[in-house]
């Protein structure tokens, strides 16, 4: 008995095998975030330090696994940097918490007067609402440090395999580009060298216009602080910089830290402001110039895609999926964008304003040797 074609089967039941399939893969990706997560950084990585570890192959005739290793160590110092930059700025923070917590209480005070003056609700009641909240706090204290230090051990965990995978990603390149390759057919093994060849030029220059975007926006941001008078400007900087990698979500993340903490230090009401419309002008700047110039050429989807892919990564793998959502959608359109049947898809996920059929240069393969 001979199989029908799938174009003969009515519209119902190719949707219902698409939603099975989605669902299958939602429960599969949820399932397995602790392996795959790490996996997917880890591929990241591997392709942002492939020109590097080729270099350190080819100009001094280094064997793979030293190379694969001392990129890898490259990666860990850089972003051991990051940290230590950022801890340091915290540490002075923590310093200076017995003047940031005075400083609060006054805010707190001042904030009592106000709501008891407009809502009519005594300071005693709103002391007593205050009691009750930090003794449910205070009594799910034990939960809340197991919680903390259980969250630190599983990043630390998740860092030390992302590295892991890195060093083994790079050292067994040739041998995975021969299996992908392979378990193709081979009329279409053109058309997979093609798409690998375009997956490693988009991720590896999404990355690089990322990290340029990120510096660009933390110094711009430490610079207008720390001019208009801003404590800790450096750190307030860092951490807009950073969040600024989530798109959107993260910009009015960092505008709400660099509020509270400008509110609790700040000897006027008005830094505060004056925060809001520098993070607000940097998110326009960021996302109508900055961006576009360093990112969105190499990455073109549209906004919404953005938007609903941050918003599915962060319900599939929390806030690993939402940095995670751009540079897999990016990888999914360029699939799509290059078989016939998956076209329109590749349309949906683009940007309308752009130039679909725009070709990208191509570059050289994973391992040429």
């Amino acid at each position: 008995m001979e199989l029908k074609n799938v174009t003969s089967f009515p519209f119902y039941f190719k949707l219902a095998c698409v939603l099975f399939s989605v669902i299958a893969m939602g429960y599969l990706l949820i399932l397995g975030k602790e392996a795959l997560s790490p996996m997917v950084f880890s591929c990241l990585f591997s392709i942002l330090l492939l020109p590097l570890c080729n270099f350190f192959e080819r100009k001094f005739k280094f064997p793979r696994s030293l190379a694969s290793l001392i990129s890898v160590i490259i990666l860990i110092t850089a972003i051991s940097s990051i940290l230590y930059l950022v801890g340091s700025q915290l540490k002075r923070l923590y310093s200076d918490w017995p003047q940031f917590e005075s400083q609060v209480e006054t805010s707190i005070d001042t904030l009592q007067d106000w709501i008891s003056k407009t809502f009519n609700i005594a300071q005693k009641k709103q002391n007593k609402y205050v009691d009750t909240a930090t003794s449910k706090i205070i009594s799910s204290g034990t939960e809340v440090v197991g919680a903390t230090v259980l969250s630190l051990s599983s990043i630390l965990l998740f860092m030390v395999f992302t590295f892991i995978y890195t060093f083994f990603f790079l050292l067994y390149r040739r041998l995975i580009m021969k299996f992908l390759i392979s378990v193709f057919l081979d009329e279409n093994k053109n058309l997979v060298h093609d798409i690998m060849e375009q997956i490693q030029y988009i991720i590896r220059k999404y990355i690089v216009g990322l990290l340029m975007e990120m510096g660009i926006v933390a110094t711009g941001v430490s610079l207008t602080f720390w001019i208009i008078g801003v404590h800790y400007a450096i750190l307030l900087g860092l951490i807009t910089g950073l969040f600024n990698i989530i798109p959107y979500i993260g910009i009015f993340t960092a505008l709400i830290i660099s509020c509270i903490i400008t509110f609790a230090t700040a000897t006027a009401v008005s830094k505060v402001f004056l925060v809001m419309i520098v993070l607000v002008i940097t998110h326009l700047i960021d996302s109508n110039i900055i961006l576009p110039l360093v990112v969105g050429s190499k990455v073109r989807i549209n906004a919404l895609i953005t938007v609903m892919g941050v918003i599915f990564g962060e319900m599939i793998w929390g806030v690993t999926g939402m940095f995670l959502s751009i540079p897999i959608i990016a990888v999914m359109k360029i699939i799509f964008d290059r078989i016939e049947s998956l076209k329109p898809w590749g349309i949906i996920l683009g940007d309308e304003e752009k130039k679909q059929n725009e070709l990208i240069e191509p570059v050289e393969m994973v391992d040429p040797s």
